[in-house]
């Protein structure tokens, strides 16, 4: 794939890749945003921009991101049920707060939306509401990461995209601009892809950034995370306009510069 700039979110260069991938996150909700985006990927080399570069140390940083506020009364753009288990500690305890280096040991591996999902009693998710939504993480970089993989369990399946987006994204104006956006769209049933990796890129106590990797042929791509530790329980935080969640993608040879772990 060379690096095209598309037109639109689904310029046909960047629409073939998606078909590839699955459909998961880089052709469903990732895609459903306006203004131009770039596929970075090139045949037998890795990209990753300066925010996803996976040879970049893991750190605690502040730069100016709210990360960690939580107002009084949460927006209605979340789930008021979330909110109220988020403010009582629905999760299990924070517990240790090192950064994965290797594959955690999960409890089990459950099928969710189609996509396999890890499940602990130490990190979560501790609830799964009526419609199949898993939330409620540890406060920990490992109960994070099991968070991630169970977004994009969440957000594949594009029929609950708006419910999906309400419960799982930090309320703002951006996520605000990606509901105007899903309300434009007809969802479809697409393929579902599965996780193969992770590496936290940059944590601190309440912002962990996590690069993502799925299978695509012979190779892998990557998508990048930043979850945000808001009304107890971690979300993801919104794209600006015309921004596609999971940016920046990289296509890599292999999981050399990952954790291994998959249910599958």
């Amino acid at each position: 794939m060379s690096e095209n700039e598309q037109k639109s979110p689904f310029g046909a260069g960047f629409a073939a890749a998606c078909i590839v991938v699955g459909a998961v996150l880089v052709c469903g909700i990732l895609l459903l945003v306006s203004g131009p985006n770039h596929s970075d990927a090139s045949t037998g080399t890795t990209h990753s921009s300066a925010a996803g570069d996976p040879g970049a140390p893991v750190s605690s940083r502040t730069d100016g991101q709210t990360a960690g506020a939580r107002p009084a009364t949460p927006s209605g753009n979340g789930s008021d049920q979330a909110a109220a288990d988020g403010r009582n500690g629905c999760g299990p305890a924070a517990g240790d707060q090192a950064v994965p280096t290797k594959p955690p040991v999960a409890d089990s591996w459950e099928v969710s939306h189609r996509v396999v999902v890890p499940r602990s009693t130490a990190h979560g998710p501790a609830r799964t509401d009526a419609d199949g939504f898993r939330r409620c993480f540890a406060h920990s970089p490992t109960g994070a990461v099991y968070a991630a993989y169970n977004v994009v369990a969440a957000l594949a399946d594009q029929r609950q995209a708006i419910p999906t987006v309400q419960k799982l994204m930090v309320p703002g104006s951006n996520t605000d601009a990606l509901l105007q956006e899903l309300r434009k769209e007809t969802p479809t049933d697409e393929a579902a892809t599965q996780l193969a990796g992770f590496r936290v890129l940059d944590a601190d106590r309440d912002r962990v950034t996590i690069m993502l990797a799925v299978p695509v042929e012979s190779e892998y791509m990557s998508l990048t995370l930043t979850l945000i530790w808001y009304a107890g329980d971690w979300r993801v935080r919104s794209p600006s306009p015309g921004n596609p969640v999971g940016a920046p993608f990289s296509q890599h040879r292999d999981l050399d510069d990952f954790v291994a772990w998959s249910g599958v």
